[in-house]
C-alpha cells in the first residue's frame, strides 16, 4: 500500500516531511550519554521514519538492509493492553478508515514493518535513525519498547536521533539531508543503553494508557536520556482540547493562519508550521484537521470545493463561529460534541474528559472517564 502522494508534494519536500514507503502511510545533537560508534564490516538495518529518508539511506554509504517504521502515531487509536496482532488490526482499521489505504494493505504494511524489527538476530547492528518531532519520538518510544527487556544476544542497538544539521536552516528531518549527509551521522551513532530503553517502555505505555496523568508524571521525572521525549510528549498534550474554547493547538493555530490572512491550502499549511517549534504534521493529518473544523452543525472554517484532480479546497476562510471560538466567546467541543483518540485515550460525548489548561500548561479533569473498547 501507499499513502498518497498530494499536488503539494514539492511542499511537503521543502519543508523537510517524510512521505510513506511504498509499503505504507505520514536537530547535531545525539543521544545524550554513550560513546560514538564506529563502523566495521557488519551486517547492518537501518530502521528510519519514512521513504524519503529511507530512500538517501540507499543511496548514501552506510551499506546494510534499510527498512522504515512510519505509521502515524499521534493519530487515532494507539489502546495499551492488546495484543500485538490485535494492536496492529486496531491500527490498521483506523489508517484505512482515515483513507491511508485499503485494510487488507494497511495491516500488511504494519505487520512487515513489525516483523523485520522482531527478526533482529539476522543483523549483527541495528541503527535506528529518527528525529526530535513528535511523529519521530513516538515511533522511536515504541521501536525501543520493542526492545526493552529482550536480550539481543551478538546484535548491537544503536540510535541517532538529531534536532539540527550544520547548514540547513530551519532543519525539519531527515528528508532534508543528502546522502554524504546522512552518511555523515553514522560515525555519530551511539549504543542504546538499558536506561533509555526502559524510559521509552515507560514513555509507549504513558503513552497508551487511557488516562493522560501518567504521561504528566513522566514529564516530572528525568526525561534526559532521551533529551527530545519530553518537548514530543508536551505537544501531544496541546492537542487535548484547550479549556479556553475546546481547540486542540492544531485546530487553534489554523484559525489563527486564517485570521491573519492566510487563505489557502499552502498559505495556511506554510503558517501553522512556523507556529510550531518541532513541524511534525503532515498535510494528509491536517487537511483531516481542516475537514473536522469545516464540520456541521456550525463549521468554524468554510472551505471551497477543490478542483479536478486536487485533494486541497481552493479557498480556505474562517466563519463567524470560527471566531467566537478562537476568541473564546465559544467552545468548540460543546458546539459538537467529540469522539477523538489521542493515543490511548477516548475522548467522546458531549463534553472533554480531560482538557489542556494552556495557561498553566497541566492536563485538567472535566468528567469522568468511561472505559471504551478500541
Amino acid at each position: 500500500m501507499g499513502f498518497p502522494r498530494t499536488p503539494a508534494a514539492e511542499l511537503m519536500r521543502q519543508l523537510g516531511f517524510r512521505f510513506p514507503t511504498p509499503a505504507l502511510a505520514p536537530r547535531v545533537a545525539a543521544v545524550a550519554g554513550g560513546p560514538r560508534m564506529t563502523v566495521t564490516s557488519k551486517a547492518f538495518l537501518h530502521v528510519t521514519n519514512g521513504d524519503s529518508a529511507a530512500g538517501t539511506l540507499r543511496e548514501s554509504a552506510v551499506g546494510g538492509t534499510v527498512t522504515v517504521t512510519a505509521d502515524v502515531l499521534h493519530e487515532g487509536p494507539t489502546p495499551g493492553g492488546l495484543a500485538p496482532e490485535r494492536w496492529r488490526k486496531v491500527r490498521a482499521r483506523y489508517l484505512a478508515e482515515s483513507g491511508y489505504a485499503d485494510y487488507d494493505s494497511c495491516l500488511a504494511g504494519l505487520t512487515r514493518w513489525d516483523r523485520t524489527l522482531e527478526d533482529f538476530r539476522h543483523y549483527d547492528e541495528i541503527v535506528l535513525w529518527f528525529e526530535h518531532d513528535l511523529f519521530d519520538q513516538l515511533l522511536l518510544i515504541r521501536a525501543l519498547d520493542g526492545f526493552a527487556g529482550r536480550n539481543l544476544g551478538g546484535t548491537e542497538l544503536s540510535l541517532i536521533c538529531i534536532g539540527e544539521f550544520p547548514g540547513i536552516v530551519p532543519f525539519h528531518g531527515l528528508g532534508q539531508l543528502s546522502p554524504p549527509q546522512m552518511a555523515s551521522l553514522l560515525d555519530r551513532r551511539q549504543r542504546v543503553n538499558e536506561g533509555q530503553k526502559l524510559l521509552a517502555r515507560d514513555a509507549w505505555r504513558a503513552f497508551c494508557a487511557p488516562d493522560p496523568t501518567g504521561i504528566e508524571a513522566l514529564l516530572r521525572r528525568d526525561t534526559s536520556p532521551l533529551p527530545f521525549l519530553a518537548g514530543a510528549l508536551r505537544r501531544h498534550l496541546e492537542e487535548l482540547p484547550s479549556t479556553f474554547n475546546g481547540l486542540a493547538r492544531t485546530e487553534r493555530q489554523i484559525l489563527r493562519g486564517l485570521a491573519d490572512g492566510a487563505g489557502t491550502f499552502e498559505e495556511l499549511f506554510r503558517a501553522t508550521q512556523g507556529m510550531e517549534e518541532r513541524v511534525y504534521m503532515g498535510d494528509s493529518s491536517f487537511l483531516r484537521a481542516l475537514r473536522e473544523l469545516a464540520s456541521s452543525p456550525r463549521p468554524l472554517v468554510r472551505l471551497a470545493p477543490a478542483v479536478a484532480g486536487s485533494p486541497y479546497p481552493q479557498r480556505i476562510a474562517l466563519t463567524t463561529t470560527g471566531r467566537d471560538v478562537l476568541d473564546g466567546r465559544d467552545d468548540w467541543v460543546r458546539i459538537r460534541g467529540i469522539d477523538r483518540w489521542l493515543g490511548g485515550v477516548h475522548l467522546q460525548g458531549p463534553d472533554a474528559a480531560w482538557r489542556w489548561y494552556e495557561a498553566g500548561r497541566r492536563l485538567v479533569r472535566t468528567a469522568t472517564v468511561l472505559p471504551s473498547p478500541p
